[in-house]
């Protein structure tokens, strides 16, 4: 067990910030799930909404300090890609 005020400060930043990154890492495999579902099913409508959560939910991941900005255009870009490729 920590004997320093500090150390016992960083244990709690580390149990606060691993629970906060495993909501946010859950969600984001769900998310990224529900668009590739869809696309797979080739049902354009839902893929399109799923992208457009997708892609709102991501970007605030960014702004939470979850991912970076260059790693979720990257996945952006791809979802969008999949889901253009769905004919029509």
């Amino acid at each position: 067990m920590a004997h320093h005020k500090s150390t016992i400060k960083r244990i709690r930043q580390t149990a606060t910030r691993t629970e906060r990154n495993r909501y946010y890492r859950t969600r984001f495999k769900n998310i990224v799930k529900a668009v590739t579902t869809a696309a797979e099913a080739n049902d354009k409508t839902a893929a399109q909404e799923a992208f457009k959560v997708a892609n709102k939910q991501i970007h605030k991941m960014v702004s939470k300090g979850f991912l970076k900005k260059t790693t979720a255009a990257r996945k952006v870009s791809r979802l969008n890609i999949l889901v253009n490729k769905i004919a029509a």
